[in-house]
């Protein structure tokens, strides 16, 4: 599911796909994407690149393509594999940089960048 919160100018996508469960938020006030894997509890954190990251307003627009259309034709399409290195634990600095939104998200876990 996806909830899009303009006013905050956040984005909340959870999936529920047993082992493969994650949520993710995209936070475009802070600038990062957090993913938080349950099967890893880990986090892994993204700087949001604007020329391979849809904005804000677009990602309703792709969301509402994929629902009807069952398949997204658009160039705008991200996929992300991460690499895991060395994981860190979030301080107050970490936590201020990426909003409070993440910190929720990831408070307490490894995060990765």
């Amino acid at each position: 599911t996806m909830t899009i919160h303009n006013e905050q100018h956040i984005v909340e996508v959870h999936v529920r796909s047993g082992v493969y469960s994650s949520d993710t938020i995209f936070d475009y006030s802070h600038g990062y994407i957090a993913t938080r894997l349950f099967s890893r509890n880990a986090c892994f954190l993204m700087k949001i690149e604007k020329e391979y990251i849809p904005e804000l307003q677009e990602i309703g627009r792709l969301a509402f393509e994929r629902e009807t259309m069952k398949k997204v034709y658009s160039p705008d399409i991200v996929w992300v594999q991460f690499h895991s290195g060395h994981s860190t634990f979030g301080n107050i600095r970490d936590w201020l940089r990426y909003g409070k939104p993440i910190e929720q998200l990831c408070s307490g876990l490894p995060l990765y960048q």
